[in-house]
């Protein structure tokens, strides 16, 4: 019982102050040649705590702050609202595919939970919406102080035609209680949600992510795991050229990440 009471009041003290990395942020104006390169205008924050490293990192700074709609980014905290409302069991049980054909091969199949956040499949996630409600998601996204926490929506989904809105450092602020097992959430959820957002791993490391896009801008969020410590990072781009500009926000994400020696080339 100790314990638990030490762990709820060690998230609530994280959550209370999300975002503070942006005060001790330094400005890595030369990381706009790893954006030039992809002629691609955005933002990324980078918050390496290797043991010899321990600094904020960011490439326009004003734009870090600026909330955008988190998109499939959301699919991270909206798997922990599910697996704690009982929506979904494990990372076993199945979505049976509703047979609409939609324009993304990969979605037109069931799904479980790690194929539904690998291949960003929206209509799992509407399900989990449906179920969980507004009344309940707008409890979840306070007690997670999620950005503006705001799930109004006049039509769509709220996490990409809503209101819901979130900053660049916003995101460091939740990923890094996420790697904490901080989160007002049970652990055990907290460690499944992390084991299905793995996108790669090598021997002493494990990158894990998730893209999100909103139609004009687009988000590339996670941390690669070291044995000296994390390097969490969240970057958003312009996407004006829709589908097209996609591949640049993990390009540039992977750049940057390499020239600070945090991802393997």
């Amino acid at each position: 019982m100790r314990f638990r009471i030490v762990t709820l009041l060690l998230a609530f003290l994280a959550l209370a102050h999300p975002v503070q990395a942006q005060e001790k942020a330094i400005e890595r104006p030369d990381w706009e040649k790893h954006f030039a390169a992809f002629d691609a205008t955005g933002t990324i924050v980078v918050a390496d705590e290797r043991a010899k490293a321990g600094a904020t990192l960011v490439y326009d700074d004003k734009r870090a702050r600026k909330r955008y709609s988190p998109a499939s980014t959301f699919k991270i905290p909206h798997t922990l609202f599910a697996l704690d409302a009982g929506v979904v069991r494990d990372e076993f049980q199945k979505f049976r595919w509703d047979g609409v054909a939609r324009s993304f091969a990969a979605h037109n199949q069931d799904q479980d939970l790690r194929s539904a956040m690998r291949t960003s499949a929206v209509w799992v996630y509407q399900g989990f919406a449906k179920e969980i409600g507004e009344d309940r998601a707008r409890d979840y996204l306070a007690k997670l102080n999620y950005g503006n926490a705001d799930p109004a929506v006049q039509q769509g989904d709220y996490w990409i035609d809503g209101k819901l809105a979130i900053s660049a450092y916003e995101q460091i602020g939740f990923l890094k209680n996420l790697y904490r097992n901080a989160l007002p959430f049970r652990i055990e959820h907290q460690r499944l949600v992390k084991d299905v957002m793995i996108v790669e791993a090598g021997r002493d490391w494990i990158l894990r992510a998730k893209t999100g896009w909103e139609g004009r801008m687009g988000w590339w969020v996670g941390w690669v795991e070291w044995p000296s410590g994390p390097v969490f990072f969240a970057l958003n781009i312009d996407t004006p050229n829709r589908m097209a500009d996609l591949h640049k926000r993990e390009a540039i994400v992977r750049a940057v990440l390499r020239t600070l020696e945090a991802l393997p080339g």
